[in-house]
């Protein structure tokens, strides 16, 4: 018996339908890991026995880590525990190739899952190495380049890190600040660096801020999942000197008392300057300090003055240095 002929319209539908039973699913697309805060900021230092003066003698800070050099005298590299999750890190062997006006190594912020910030972020275009590495304190790291080509290293600490380890160790009660309010650097193209820091890896914009009514001059931006924030330095062309820009700055609750305790100290008169404290364009209380190498270190108050919020600048951001 003759079976009747099918409808060929039937017969592709099935034949669609067995060639997708023998396709792969697709995997979904990675999910971007919290991004809890600031680890640390790292700076290149000419003369690290000044620069420990300033940072140890000075502020005040405890270092938790150093590497000697091969005399088993002079260090190279130093961390200054700011507290148990963030600290300063000097590094005295600076790359031939870096900019010799840029003092800033690297910016570093937590996450709690590195792998996957790994995937995710290669999945978003952003050039990753093909895995991460263990620094020389016990951490898992891999750094990439923001748009200016500034390195940002994701660091998830592990239980038996010099970190961990450490924890309520080598925090001096002496150490003028025990937090890192925000890490501020040099940004040539804002809309660039925008869809990096926010559509990528998700901070959120608080405020904006202007050196004068014609131009854009600064962009904070907080971690998604923390309080810490960046603040970008905007700039048409670039400044002169970067250390005034490649700063950090360091909460203290009493800017008068901060001040204070500095010119108390034996270090103080060894520094040089004076401390001015000043009304910053938000409203907050500030002063700033400068390391041997001109690097700034801004001590405010995390509050303004009179504790009303100032409104964003509506002004425009310059215009972008480089494509």
């Amino acid at each position: 018996m003759q079976l009747p002929a099918l409808p060929r319209c039937f017969i592709a539908i099935v034949l669609l339908a067995i060639a997708g039973a023998s396709l792969p699913a697709q995997s979904p697309a990675p999910a971007r890991p919290h991004i809890t805060g600031i680890s640390h900021v790292a700076y290149y230092v000419t003369d690290m026995p000044k620069a420990l003066g300033f940072w140890h003698d000075l502020l005040g800070f405890d270092l938790s880590y150093d590497r000697k050099g091969a005399d088993s005298t002079s260090t190279t590299v130093a961390f200054l525990k700011v507290n148990d999750h963030q600290y300063v890190e000097l590094l005295a062997d600076r790359p031939a190739t870096a900019d010799p006006k840029n003092f800033l190594s690297h910016i570093c912020f937590l996450t709690d899952d590195l792998e996957q910030m790994r995937l995710y972020l290669a999945s978003k275009g952003v050039a990753v190495p093909a895995h991460s590495s263990r620094t020389r304190t016990g951490d898992l790291v891999f750094s990439v380049n923001d748009p200016d080509g500034t390195q940002i290293e994701f660091s998830q600490p592990q239980p038996a890190s010099v970190e961990a380890q450490g924890a309520g160790k080598f925090l001096s009660p002496g150490r003028i600040s025990q937090q890192i309010y925000h890490t501020g650097f040099l940004v040539g193209n804002t809309q660039r660096a925008l869809d990096f820091y926010e559509q990528i890896l998700g901070f959120q914009e608080t405020w904006r801020g202007s050196g004068n009514p014609a131009q854009l001059s600064w962009i904070n931006l907080r971690v998604p999942d923390g309080t810490d924030y960046v603040e970008l330095m905007l700039y048409a062309k670039l400044p002169a000197s970067y250390g005034s820009s490649n700063h950090v700055a360091l909460a203290v609750p009493d800017i008068a008392a901060a001040v204070a305790a500095l010119q108390g100290r034996p270090a103080f008169a060894a520094y040089g300057r004076t401390l001015d404290v000043h009304l910053g364009k938000n409203a907050k209380r500030q002063v700033n300090l400068y390391d041997p190498d001109g690097t700034r270190v801004e001590l405010m108050e995390p509050f303004t003055a009179d504790g009303k919020a100032v409104p964003s600048s509506t002004a425009p951001p310059p215009p972008a240095a480089h494509p």
